[in-house]
């Protein structure tokens, strides 16, 4: 199953992005010159490669998971479906949100598993899961997560650092204090699809720590009218900005557009999975810019006047409202696609050397 255990060979002749390659251990060593390659990268294309990561036993445990668990009867996995509510963890049935303004069906299926359901285990703070992620919630899906929320918290506290903003103050909107909508998933495209997996979007949340072995992902480029491929390299994550830290930073860091597609050339004859991490900010955490912390983001926010940073929302009510209007059930129009939109449609992005764009 190469979709599953391997990549086949990448197409020479599909248009792919280049992404920078980040250093996470020389990260951490706080190597000034990686600190620069990932600055540059959140604050451009909001996409970078990270690799030296140490979670990649933790990652392929969870492809073998998620092939298991996607692989149940329908029946059985709807008994654990997120609805039409805006919940966003349980499972997702193929064919239940849209894809495009024409409300054209998605063709993926995944599983959403709890930050909060996996550190409270075995006791449920949101819901409970299949058997099959019972059996290894203690071997598999807590060291996941947990691994996986210290890659992303030290990002963040790098870019706190060069926001100007005082230490732990973007910690401070993720503690474990309450509940919140980080999640991990485990995605499942079948094999010889024409269509979006998962339309043009931005992401939800704070930072994306995503784990492909065949393409499919497409990123739109600052200033781009092209859709290009990134291209999955072994062991290296595909971490992106999502819409709270570019709101957080005033638009200093870029939350991008990016959509699934099926994958390129002969890898689109497989079943493709990913495996992906995203943190959220707490519920309860009100989407708006730092600029009271923050000269640079102040500076930021000064000048972009007309972007819309102060929605009111807060970090849960924002994530439903996303989810609950991609879903086809509650779909009324072409206007029930816009309302399901982030920071696509905004300009604001202010980043040094950012070219602003929107869809």
């Amino acid at each position: 199953m190469p979709g599953l255990t391997k990549s086949l060979s990448f197409p020479t002749d599909v248009p792919t992005h280049s992404l920078l390659v980040v250093d996470y251990q020389l990260l951490k060593a706080g190597n000034a010159d990686e600190v620069a390659k990932l600055w540059h990268a959140a604050t451009h294309t909001g996409f970078w490669y990270l690799f030296n990561h140490g979670v990649e036993w933790e990652v392929n445990a969870m492809f073998d998971l998620g092939a298991e668990t996607l692989a149940l009867p329908l029946s059985e996995k709807m008994m654990y479906e997120q609805g039409d509510n805006g919940d966003s963890f349980g499972y997702k049935a193929r064919g239940t949100i849209a894809t495009d303004l024409n409300g054209t069906r998605d063709t993926v299926e995944f599983l959403n598993i709890a930050q909060d359901d996996a550190l409270s285990w075995p006791r449920p703070t949101h819901r409970t899961y299949p058997s099959t992620v019972n059996a290894r919630m203690d071997g598999v899906v807590v060291p996941f997560i947990q691994k996986s929320m210290a890659v992303n918290n030290t990002l963040l506290d790098i870019f706190e650092q060069l926001l100007g903003l005082p230490k732990g103050a973007i910690a401070a909107l993720h503690d474990g204090g309450e509940t919140c909508g980080s999640e991990a998933r485990v995605v499942k495209t079948p094999p010889n699809q024409s269509s979006a997996g998962i339309g043009a979007h931005t992401d939800f949340g704070t930072l994306t720590f995503l784990h492909n072995r065949l393409g499919g992902l497409q990123v739109l480029p600052p200033g781009s009218q092209e859709w290009q491929y990134v291209k999955p390299l072994p062991g290296h994550a595909i971490c992106n900005v999502g819409d709270a830290l570019a709101i957080f930073s005033g638009g200093i860091l870029r939350s991008n557009l990016h959509r699934v597609m099926p994958p390129p050339g002969q890898q689109s004859r497989f079943e493709r999975y990913s495996v992906a991490f995203f943190t959220r900010p707490k519920d309860t955490v009100v989407l708006r810019p730092l600029a009271e912390e923050s000269t640079s983001i102040a500076d930021a926010v000064t000048a972009n006047p007309k972007a819309e940073f102060y929605s009111g929302a807060t970090a849960g009510e924002w994530t439903a409202r996303r989810i609950r209007k991609l879903r086809l059930r509650n779909r009324k129009g072409p206007e029930t696609w816009v309302e399901a939109k982030g920071t696509e449609h905004q300009n604001v992005f202010a980043g040094p050397g950012v070219v602003t764009a929107s869809a």
